[in-house]
């Protein structure tokens, strides 16, 4: 640990500390979605204002995780982790014996604040602790953190909640958390010298206005449409504060988030793929538990349950993808996961008020198979390519345009499923109306409703199947990566090299 360019006996010990805490911190962020209809019922609140739970968790992600390139070269692991674990477990703690909803919501964002750090710590502990012909199968275990935890969430969650307090989703992770969080006082170290780097503070200011903006106003599109100020606004704001504090970074001799990771086509391939992936991603992740819950009548444990096996499926093939890339590379992986993806996308796009459960898990689970074979391969693929000073910034990037994406795909398609929804209900209600002397009944009007979303539903999965082409289109260019040489390092040896002659 002490170079990142020369690679020793991997500190497994770390590793698997580390990836215990990023473990917790991803399953908890899922794990409250089931729970939101309890806690509003508990503690008096509207959806509206319950959804500033999953809200401002992300928002605080969005603003957190750029900064931890900054972070992660400045202080040691063992000091970012035990500040990560100790703000996890102490808004965990405070979450579960929360009695108003303010406190709740500052618990949550106590939470996120130590949960952002984590993950781009673990990958870049990953990348540093392992040669890139071993990183694939090193990057598939980060996989099960990845992928598994908030994946299995739900699920976890629904059962709880059909059992007990939403309460227990907290105090069931606080013993938890604190158990790492002592394991990692006595045996966390690791040494590293101390890098003489200061914070940009307007950097920070712009990063945080600017991915906050992004996030918050593309969550809030679906709910209040484009229309709203409060959705515009804030994207417009957000944007403008990004394109400011990316010119600033380009100036700054040791900028907070370098954008010159961006001149290594490979990394700057693998992160366009992922971001069209993320996007595509959370169709499934979206519309399924709609369809199933409000179209189906199904109950939200047995619609967790069904995207369990596909969870399942998704985590056991991370490790096993890892190998295959450290095998054959990233090209092959991405071609026949995105190639998969497209196919189940599509057959997504069929569903009918008929559709069995069976046929909705098999469907569901392929489509995580394909996955499986996509995220971390391109993802590792990029990040192989970079010298080993930008891997922080590296991380970062992946981590923070994941979030965007995210939010982006998921108001998207919310906005297309919405408006379509719209558009066939008035196709279906017009023959109807003509039919019945212009009256409908209520049984109609149902009707109407349950087959015009259904109808909405299978056209935003079509738009995710032309998402998952242009990815599918991309993968065809990728080549396996070779770790470039770092133009300060080459320059400095010309300079040694040219003084060892004189």
């Amino acid at each position: 640990m002490e170079s990142p360019t020369t690679y020793n006996r991997p500190p497994y010990g770390i590793i698997a500390i580390l990836m215990i805490g990023a473990f917790i911190s991803m399953l908890n962020e899922t794990l409250l979605n089931v729970a939101l209809p309890s806690i509003m019922k508990d503690l008096d609140v509207n959806a509206s204002t319950v959804q500033w739970l999953a809200t401002a968790y992300m928002l605080v992600n969005g603003v957190m995780i750029p900064a931890t390139a900054f972070l992660i070269q400045k202080y040691t692991v063992r000091g970012l982790f035990l500040t990560a674990m100790s703000l996890f477990t102490a808004g965990t703690i405070i979450a579960g014996f929360a009695h108003v909803f303010p406190l709740l919501l500052v618990a949550r964002m106590v939470q996120a604040s130590g949960s952002a750090i984590m993950m781009p710590l673990l990958m870049n502990v990953m990348l540093t602790s392992f040669p890139p012909e071993k990183r694939g199968g090193a990057m598939g275990l980060f996989g099960l953190v990845f992928i598994f935890a908030p994946a299995v969430g739900p699920t976890l969650s629904g059962y709880l909640i059909e059992h007990h307090s939403w309460r227990i989703l907290f105090h069931l992770v606080s013993p938890i958390a604190a158990i790492v969080l002592v394991i990692a006082m006595f045996l966390l170290k690791d040494k590293k010298g101390k890098v003489d780097i200061r914070l940009d503070l307007f950097s920070l200011v712009l990063s945080s206005i600017g991915f906050g903006g992004l996030l918050y106003g593309f969550s809030s599109a679906g709910d209040k449409g484009w229309d709203s100020p409060q959705v515009y606004v804030t994207i417009i704001v957000g944007a403008i504060s990004l394109v400011t504090f990316i010119l600033r970074q380009n100036k700054l001799e040791k900028p907070m988030l370098n954008f010159k990771v961006y001149r290594y086509p490979m990394f700057a391939l693998s992160s366009v793929i992922s971001i069209v992936i993320a996007m595509a991603m959370f169709s499934a992740m979206l519309l399924l538990p709609i369809y199933v819950q409000t179209i189906r009548g199904i109950t939200p444990f047995k619609s967790g349950l069904l995207m369990l096996p596909g969870s399942l499926l998704m985590g056991i093939m991370s490790p096993i993808t890892g190998k295959l890339f450290d095998k054959f590379g990233g090209r092959v992986l991405a071609i026949v996961g995105l190639t998969i993806t497209t196919f189940t996308s599509f057959m997504f796009s069929k569903l009918t008020l008929d559709t069995t459960y069976t046929e909705l898990i098999l469907l569901y689970s392929a489509r995580m198979f394909g996955m499986s074979m996509v995220m971390m391969p391109v993802m590792t693929n990029g990040l192989n390519q970079l010298p080993a000073r930008y891997y922080p910034h590296g991380t970062a990037m992946n981590n923070t345009l994941q979030q965007v994406s995210g939010a982006i795909g998921s108001a998207l398609l919310i906005t297309i499923m919405s408006n379509r929804t719209k558009t066939h209900a008035t196709d279906l209600a017009t023959p109807m109306m003509k039919n019945n002397h212009g009256l409908l009944t209520a049984e109609m009007k149902q009707q109407i409703a349950m087959r015009a979303m259904l109808e909405g539903i299978n056209d935003a999965f079509l738009v995710s199947v032309g998402i998952a082409c242009i990815a599918l289109v991309l993968a065809f260019f990728i080549k396996r990566a070779k770790q470039a040489e770092d133009p300060e390092e080459t320059k400095a040896k010309k300079v040694v090299n040219k003084l060892a002659e004189n």
